[in-house]
Order: C-alpha cells, then structure tokens, then sequence
C-alpha cells in the first residue's frame, strides 16, 4: 500500500501560480512578510508531520479506537495520538493562524487550510482534535470578555487546552429551538449549566490537562425558541483545580473516525460563564460554526486526496487483463489495470474533481484573509460577500465528492478496496460523516438559497457573477471559456428562478436547493479550471521544462469539461421542474 505523499507541487501551483496568493497576501497589514520562502518551508514541515507522524497512526488508531471507562467517566485515545498530539503542538501547529496577541503566529488563515489538508489525508480522526478547538477560539476571540481571553486562549491556542462546541442534544439538531439545556444564574455572577449533549467531538480524552467546553443553553426567562439561545463557556476544571460538574457519559458506537471521541456530555450544574450577550448566542454560534464548515470541507477534500493516492498506486501495480488496444506489458502475463478505459475514468474523476476542489478551497481562504485584514473597508466587505457565499458550497460539496472519490478508489481496487488491507474501506467510512455533521449537506443547501442569495440584498451573487464575468472578459482567450460562460448563464438563469418562485413559496425554494448548490459548486470549479489551464498553457508556452505537469493539467481540463459540467444541463432542469414531484406524495403513498 503506499504511504500518503502530501501533494505539495499541486498546492504551490494553485496558491501561487494560480490564485497569485502571495502579492495578496503581502498587501494586508498583517501579513507583509509573508514570503513564498517562509510559506514554501512552513507546509513542507507540514508536510513531514502528516506523512511520518499523523498517517502512521491512522490505521492502528481506527481499529483500537478510543474506549470509555464508566467509573472514572474517562475516555481513553489510541495507543500513540497523546504522544503525536503533543508533538503536533509543541510545533505550533495548533496556533499557525491565531492572533499573536495570545500566542499564535498570525500566519494567512489560508495557509491553515493547507495545512489542515495535509492533516485530514493523513489522519482525521486525530487531526479533529485540534481542529474543533479552532472553533471555540474563533468564539471566544469575536465574543469574549477579555477576562476570558486572557485565561483560555492563550491555552486553548497553544494547544495545552482542547476545545468543545457542545450543541446537539437527543431531541434536536438542526433546530437548535428545540435545545432543553438551562442556564441559572448564581450568585456570583456565574452560571449552574445542567443538561446532556450529545455526539460532542473531542468531549472526554487524554490528550491534554484541561477541556473547554462552548455549550449551547437557554436562561430562565428566554424566549422558547433560536432567539432564546445563549452561549456559555464551561471548563472540565475550573480555575482553583477543582473538577467542574461536566462529564462524558459513554461514547457513540460509530462507523468511522473511530480514533475521534465523540461523547454524550452531562452537565450537572455545571459552572459556566456566559459568552456574549444574552439570548444571542445564535450569533456566537454561527462564529464556530463557519470556522467549522470550512474545515470540513477541507476533510472531504484530504481523504480524496488519500485515497486517489491509494488506487492510483493499485491500478499501476495490479495486473488484470489485456489492453482493449493490445498488450502494454508483453513481458508480463497481463497488462496493468490503468490501461483500461474504465479504470482510468475512475481515476481521472478523482485527480480532476480533487484539484478542482482545491482551486476553489484555497480561493475561499484567501478571501477569508482579505475580509479579515484588508485595510479598504470596500474591499473587505466584497471578500466576506465571497466567503459567506462559497462556505456551505465548499462544505457541502467537497465532501460530497470526498466520499464519491474515495468511493471510486474502492472501486478500482475491486475485491482488495472491500478489505482492510489497503486502508480504503476506512477512508470511506471515515468520510461519509462529513457529510452529516457541522450542518448536514441539506442545511447547507438551504443555507445557500435561504440566507447567502440574499445576503446584502442580493449583493453577493451580484458580486459573484461579477468577478467571474469580468475575468472572463479578460481573459476571452483562456481555454474552455465558452463553456464556462454558458454555465455561469444556467447558473443565473437558475438563480433568478429561485429568487422569483422562493420568494412566493419557500417549498420552491428548498425543492431547488440542493442541485443548486451543485450547479454553483460546478459553474465555480469549472472557473477554476479554465484559470488552471490558462496558467499550464501560458507555462508551456513560456519553455517550462514542467512538460508533464503543465500537460496534465491540460488535459485534465478537457477532461472535466467534457466528461463533469455536462451535468449542469440536468441540475438546470432539476431546478427549474419545481416542487411539485417532491411534494406531491401523501405520506400514504410513500409506502404505496
């Protein structure tokens, strides 16, 4: 089986020679000395820790999993991640992109996700400790005090400290209205927490002293619904040592990310101190769950990654059957199975839609930097219009083709993918939760019709259709630039469809939801790759001694617009054909 091999030559040529990242980055305040040799050298460490730390683990850490012991209501990691938690953050990993004024190094927030990539290739289930914990430090640092800043982020960034977002319960998900958690005051200005959660990543482990819990609750006198939630910040040990009333109650019995502890959490009466204002911890909230969604997608994104490199390898290596054209390998007994056509759709499926996928991911983060840091207040706004737009398209549809991807690599190792051999089977396991959690696919779908159309009165689809059009009109020339333009027009024309029949019944738009979003996800890849192609092509052209790389991208470029937009005819038609297919059935008739 081969051992995972972060793709670093793909990532440089997206960040810099594509997206150009590294002048836009120079230009914010925060980063002017961000240079191509300190982002070069900070992902091939990286790179190193995910391939000889992290990726060793992944496998044992899946069949060991993590285990539970009721009495002392402690949870214990596989053999191995305690000691390459720590070293992962003793490295500063955990604090690449924090704000130094608490200890982080204030790197681009975009290198981050190239980092967490390389982390989710490598080993998800251990990387989501430190990465849900980037949640509760966005929170804190957008909503807390500076009391509770200058206790726990310094902490929870250094890694010394996990963090939790602690918001499901049994009777609710989605509609956090629902949530019976409560929050009464104490004397002291603090509050008694009491109520259980549940499938909470990262609840109960050994990795690290101390556990921060971000707990959703309602106070006495709150409303009876998501205007009622308020946010409440409830250590595992307060501040005097002692142990505070939260704790884990049993492990989830799950069918990936085995290495990962997801917990049922019971407060009882647990202390916590209120984040924010009161009631409005919906808005504190959204603050982790954005962070969250983004990191998600980049775990679709990593395990395609993992597991293309898995059946690639395989196909090259397995012999099985005669080219169609004649023998390849007449000095063997069969030729190798990538001379199949089948076998190289498969495969070139996965290459096109990762890289694809990558293009639009990183595009996303380095406008989070923008919106984060730019000092023109027009400029910061268009870049949050972008990432407010593009983050449950990111989410949802990288790992949607995450799990499709590495669905496919099963396929192509037959009979050896459906085993434990080859490490395929718990990719694919792994990945199917990343369509669920953070907001299931579906929610990220209406979040996209529902709130981002309309975002600024419609300004950012505005903005959206904008910019892509007006690179178009730069660059007319730029390969498959017809096909992109048409997209982008069914993309429009679905758009308006949406804000016209929506807007007389919400059912039009949820009905429309869904193929929506795939249509913007594919409408915004193909964008991408006619940008990749153009920049290949102008490499060629200029001698590039890259002849292989520059001409796979090409080719790859074809390859997704004549084998992947074709789609978009059939997601156009799916929108337009409205709700009533959907919602015509009697609930009799579903088992009719």
């Amino acid at each position: 089986m081969p051992a995972y091999r972060a793709p670093l030559r793909d990532m440089r040529f997206v960040f810099e020679e594509v997206l150009n990242a590294y002048p836009a980055l120079q230009s914010l305040p925060t980063q002017h000395e961000f240079s191509a040799d300190l982002g070069g050298a900070i992902l091939e460490e990286a790179a190193k820790v995910a391939e000889n730390v992290l990726a060793p683990l992944n496998g044992p850490g899946d069949k060991q999993g993590c285990h539970y012991d009721p009495a002392e209501k402690s949870v214990t990691t596989p053999e191995g991640f305690k000691a390459a938690y720590k070293q992962f953050a003793e490295g500063g990993w955990t604090a690449l992109a924090c704000t130094p004024e608490f200890g982080g190094q204030g790197l681009p927030h975009v290198l981050n996700m190239m980092v967490e990539e390389m982390v989710c290739s490598a080993n998800l289930s251990l990387g989501m400790y430190p990465g849900l914990t980037h949640g509760a430090i966005n929170a804190l640092t957008a909503h807390g005090t500076r009391e509770q800043q200058d206790r726990y982020l310094p902490k929870l960034i250094s890694g010394e400290w996990t963090g939790t977002m602690c918001l499901t319960e049994p009777q609710c998900g989605t509609d956090l209205g629902l949530i019976r958690t409560r929050a009464l005051p104490r004397a002291d200005g603090s509050y008694a927490i009491s109520g259980t959660k549940i499938w909470i990543t990262g609840g109960e482990h050994d990795l690290v002293d101390n556990i921060v819990h971000l707990v959703l609750a309602k106070l006495p006198d709150a409303p009876d619904s998501v205007k009622g939630i308020s946010l409440f910040l409830v250590p595992k040990f307060l501040e005097d040592g002692s142990r505070n009333t939260a704790f884990c109650g049993g492990l989830e019995h799950k069918m990936g990310i085995k290495g990962s502890a997801t917990c049922v959490m019971n407060f009882e009466g647990a202390q916590g101190w209120l984040i924010g204002e009161p009631n409005k911890g919906l808005r504190c909230m959204f603050t982790m769950m954005n962070s969250a969604r983004l990191m998600v997608g980049m775990q679709g994104l990593g395990i395609a990654e993992n597991a293309y490199q898995i059946s690639l390898g395989f196909a090259r290596e397995r012999l099985q059957s005669r080219s169609l054209s004649g023998p390849k390998c007449a000095d063997k007994p069969a030729d190798p199975i990538l001379v199949h056509p089948d076998v190289r759709r498969m495969l070139l499926r996965q290459k096109v839609m990762i890289e694809g996928c990558r293009a639009l991911a990183y595009f996303t983060g380095l406008q989070l930097d923008i919106a984060h840091d730019h000092e023109n207040e027009q400029a910061r706004e268009h870049a949050d219009d972008l990432v407010q737009l593009l983050t449950p398209v990111v989410k949802a549809f990288l790992t949607d083709e995450g799990f499709t991807c590495a669905n496919e690599a099963l396929q192509v190792l037959g009979g050896s993918g459906f085993t434990e051999d080859w490490g395929i089977e718990q990719l694919v396991r792994d990945c199917r939760i990343t369509r669920i959690y953070e907001g299931t696919n579906g929610i990220q779908a209406l979040d996209l019709v529902g709130r981002k159309l309309s975002l600024g009165g419609g300004r950012a689809i505005r903005n959206f259709f904008a910019m892509t059009e007006g690179w178009l009109q730069e660059h007319a020339d730029a390969p498959h630039a017809a096909a992109v333009e048409s997209a982008l027009k069914q993309l429009h024309q679905a758009t308006l469809w949406i804000a016209m029949e929506g807007m007389k019944d919400p059912e039009q738009a949820g009905a429309a939801s869904t193929p929506y979003l795939r249509l913007f996800a594919l409408t915004s890849l193909a964008w991408m790759w006619s940008r990749m192609a153009l920049v290949a092509r102008n490499a060629l052209s200029a001698g590039s001694g890259e002849t292989a790389f520059y001409g796979a991208k090409i080719k790859s470029a074809d390859f997704f617009f004549n084998r992947v937009l074709t789609e978009t005819d059939g997601l156009l038609a799916e929108v337009l054909a409205g709700k009533s297919t959907l919602m015509a059935f009697s609930e009799e008739e579903f088992a009719a």
